[in-house]
């Protein structure tokens, strides 16, 4: 593989789920997530609008998607710290993939890493509205 290729969704859930298996407590974990958010690119203060605000989270998100069936590109952003770290994470599964893999890859790092058992269920719920934001905006490329 080239230093260009991007892996497919499953080598990046595998390789988040790696990651984490390097830090031996939730402290060093969350820290992790942390510094993950804080390298999320800059994101446009214009596509803050409410067509790209993702409903059912706590904290502000917002996900704007760009591309076509072949290949969709997703950019987000949060005004929480944690839920910047959680949108990178989200972003490396299934950004730069086709509609058809969006669509077809459940998010099963989530389990993997422990993550299911160590957020709050507001937090819980919003990762679920964006999951399914995202994934329904493949959807609609596809129909």
């Amino acid at each position: 593989m080239n230093a260009i290729a991007t892996p497919s969704a499953a080598q990046a859930q595998l390789d988040i789920a790696e990651e984490f298996a390097f830090f031996g407590d939730w402290t060093e974990r969350y820290q992790y997530l942390i510094d993950l958010g804080k390298q999320l690119p800059t994101f446009p203060e214009a596509s803050k609008t409410e067509e790209h605000r993702v409903h059912g989270c706590q904290s502000m998100v917002w996900l704007v998607p760009s591309g076509d069936a072949a290949k969709m590109h997703f950019e987000a952003i949060s005004d929480s710290a944690i839920v910047s770290g959680l949108i990178a994470l989200v972003l490396r599964v299934y950004s730069d993939r086709s509609a058809q893999e969006i669509v077809a890859t459940e998010p099963e790092f989530i389990a993997t890493i422990g993550l299911a058992k160590h957020l709050s269920p507001t937090r819980s719920n919003g990762l679920a509205a964006m999951l399914a934001k995202l994934k329904g905006y493949a959807a609609q490329t596809l129909a």
